[in-house]
């Protein structure tokens, strides 16, 4: 039986994994959930799995989570940061699943790392940020990091098929969005509702959004070069819109290796669970006579410079990652709070990088100073806009 610490469970990616736990209950059970403010969907993962300890993200959110919740779970209930750490380590865990969106997700998985649970990732902004330190962290502690985003888990997946030191390039593959083709000029009156609308996925807002923009492509780059120790060079972005090829591997004797299937979080959720094992999920299977139409493109850097921002920011190194992240994090939020356009996103991003640079990698709390100095300044930036 894997007892799971699950962050980030009333998300899109949480709630598939606990649907990979509910149809294999005899492999695996949870043992304590995060959350963020969605109380009505975490009181009722609570009431079915009876967790040993719950965290929300904020004192207010604790106290009315206690409210409506029987009062046996009254003692099990914490918040904030802290609260998601000991989630994240809890003692009874051996595998913990890191699924909360954005920087938030940082420290707790540090803290399963050093408690020495199984990882399975799928914040990518943990590594985003701190890529080189968590890394160091996950090999101190002899813990493997096991990716659960679908791409990540292709390229881990079809790097199975041959060694390391002959691979030559990851190629990662995105959707394009629901903007793919449209121009500049058409971009400027985009709405909130059409970026949320994505074409293959179904995914929570945040995400939507970065990958409207490319960002959420330019943030797997980042995560790819950590997780795989690729050299940035050797990563390479392609447009595929139907979403079958989840990403490829090229090794150096021009063989590629691809992994293809159906848009479904649960299959790369399902690896990272019982890997090395496959599970007989009951999930539709992919009809390759469908896919006579698949296609590859180069992506539209002009249109999209949210893509070219990430690889800038992962060639200056230092905290320029954690900076590229953060102010994501504020410009997205603008928007989806129709306070700004949505290329104004990528800007307040290009922004925020050029006044925010100072900063070790190897340092955790100049990562945060750096996270925390980009988050004010992309305010700052977003208020002075007309």
């Amino acid at each position: 039986m894997k007892r799971i610490a699950l962050l980030g469970s009333t998300g899109s990616i949480g709630v598939n994994v606990l649907e990979v736990v509910r149809q294999f209950p005899e492999r695996y059970s949870i043992v304590s959930l995060a959350a963020g403010r969605n109380l009505s969907r975490l009181k009722d993962q609570v009431i079915e799995f009876a967790p040993e300890r719950i965290s929300v993200i904020d004192e207010q959110h604790a106290q009315q989570l206690r409210e409506i919740l029987p009062r046996e779970y009254n003692d099990r209930i914490t918040f904030g940061c802290q609260g998601n750490q000991e989630v994240a380590s809890i003692s009874d865990a051996d595998f913990t699943v890191s699924a909360i969106v954005g920087a938030a997700g940082l420290l707790p998985t540090l803290a399963a790392i050093r408690a020495g649970k199984q990882i399975g990732l799928a914040n990518k902004e943990t590594l985003v940020m701190a890529g080189k330190l968590v890394m160091g962290e996950a090999t101190k502690a002899g813990v493997p990091l096991l990716p659960i985003d679908s791409e990540h888990s292709a390229i881990f997946q079809s790097l199975e098929a041959g060694r390391r030191e002959d691979v030559a390039k990851i190629i990662l593959t995105a959707s394009g969005g629901p903007f793919r083709g449209r121009s500049k000029d058409e971009l400027k009156t985009v709405t909130r509702e059409q970026a949320l609308n994505h074409p293959n996925w179904d995914m929570g807002q945040k995400i939507s959004i970065d990958s409207a923009t490319l960002m959420n492509k330019g943030l797997e780059v980042i995560e790819a070069r950590w997780l795989f120790d690729m050299a940035v060079e050797n990563i390479d972005v392609v447009v595929h819109p139907q979403s079958v090829v989840h990403s490829l591997v090229e090794y150096q004797d021009g063989s590629v290796m691809a992994q293809l299937g159906i848009p479904d979080m649960r299959i790369p959720i399902a690896y990272a669970l019982s890997y090395p094992e496959r599970l007989p999920l009951k999930l539709q299977p992919l009809s390759l006579s469908l896919c006579s139409n698949l296609e590859f493109h180069e992506p539209d850097y002009d249109c999209f410079p949210a893509l070219k921002l990430a690889f800038d920011a992962i060639h200056a190194g230092g905290v320029a990652p954690a900076v590229l992240n953060a102010a994501n994090e504020v410009a997205v939020a603008a928007f989806l709070a129709e306070k700004i356009s949505f290329l104004e996103i990528s800007r307040a991003v290009a922004e925020t990088m050029e006044r925010v640079q100072d900063g070790s990698e190897d340092s955790l709390d100049d990562i945060l100073a750096a996270d925390g100095a980009a988050r004010r300044e992309a305010e700052k930036h977003i208020k002075s806009l007309p």
